[in-house]
């Protein structure tokens, strides 16, 4: 059966049947256009664990997402596909989180890692694993791109797109990443983890095809990271106390969005952290923080990214922690949803 004949024997409206897509769509990897790859991984997380949940949860929230979208019209067409996660990775991410976990309470005693010791052996093996991780996320993601496919990766926890933006690099020569977080994530190693999720920003900036570094919705930072803002040609940040500050005296988010695009060259790529938006949205999230960005305000910066013209290369949405409620399963669906429309449209 061809897409077509699929897409026409295919009614939106109805509830999702059983054997569906994310989304309830009907398409299966070589029918859709972009491919999600889901990255179960939280073994660096610092405060609260649940993320690698997060793929399976946002799946079985996606069948409550209905498929008419006034922003990007009728995108889902283009077939999108979210691959199952492996369990490899979910038994390595809980064999590497018990050594994180004894590293952080090591080091939460006020002790150190000296040379030669235990910690610092579990701390190698610990950074060897995070770099074979990312080296896999690379190789899954660049074997899709040559493939012509649109990627998209859910995690996770923030540390997992890394070897996305790699991959991304050996296709793009220049590229701006859009960054919407509560955290500045430019810590040079966070507990001793040098792919700690409180890092992924300082080394995607090492990528040199990494043209720029837009920050929006920041409210949680240490003084490290603030010297990289203020002192890094790279960086350009929008704080949510600034932000919030304008619109009390008139600005408009209009005047905001407008002003954040300016800065981004054509191709962009959209790294999503879960806990930049108002922790009402993601009250489970592993670091939340007060203030950040309302739904509609991200939707309405998505619209103003597609009628900019702008080149969406990939994106990611990290940091969702399953709840009971499901409430947020439930927005990072409607969030990815809105990610899938903006790279598709």
């Amino acid at each position: 059966m061809t897409k077509e004949e699929i897409i026409a024997g295919f009614n939106p409206n109805h509830l999702a049947t059983e054997g569906a897509q994310i989304f309830g769509l009907p398409f299966n990897e070589s029918q859709s256009d972009l491919i999600l790859v889901p990255v179960p991984w939280d073994a660096t997380v610092s405060y609260r664990s649940g993320t690698h949940k997060a793929p399976e949860a946002i799946f079985e929230a996606s069948f409550q997402v209905d498929l008419l979208d006034r922003t990007f019209g009728d995108f889902w067409k283009k077939g999108i596909y979210l691959r199952p996660a492996t369990q490899e990775w979910q038994k390595i991410n809980q064999e590497t989180r018990k050594k994180c976990e004894s590293v952080i309470k090591h080091l939460a005693k006020g002790k150190s890692i000296k040379t030669g010791s235990r910690y610092e052996k579990i701390l190698q093996e610990i950074n060897q694993t995070c770099e074979q991780l990312h080296e896999w996320v690379e190789r899954e993601t660049l074997q899709l791109l040559k493939q012509g496919k649109r990627v998209g990766l859910v995690g996770g926890d923030h540390s997992t797109p890394l070897g996305f933006i790699r991959a991304l690099s050996k296709i793009h020569q220049n590229f701006a990443i859009l960054q919407i977080d509560a955290h500045a994530d430019l810590r040079k190693a966070y507990e001793s983890f040098t792919y700690s999720h409180a890092s992924i920003m300082y080394n995607a900036l090492m990528i040199p095809s990494v043209s720029l570094l837009v920050q929006v919705g920041i409210r949680d930072f240490c003084q490290e990271e603030m010297n990289i803002i203020q002192e890094h040609a790279r960086v350009h940040t929008f704080f949510d106390e600034d932000i919030k500050n304008g619109l009390y005296q008139g600005k408009t988010w209009l005047q905001y969005c407008d002003e954040i695009i300016s800065y981004l060259p054509e191709k962009v790529y959209i790294s999503f952290d879960i806990d930049g938006l108002n922790p009402g949205l993601c009250p489970n999230t592993g670091t939340p923080v007060p203030g950040g960005l309302d739904f509609e305000q991200v939707v309405f910066l998505f619209k103003r990214l597609k009628e900019a013209n702008k080149q969406i290369i990939g994106f990611d949405l990290n940091e969702v922690v399953p709840s009971k409620n499901e409430w947020d399963s439930i927005v990072g669906a409607r969030i990815l949803f809105k990610l899938c429309g903006l790279a598709l449209s």
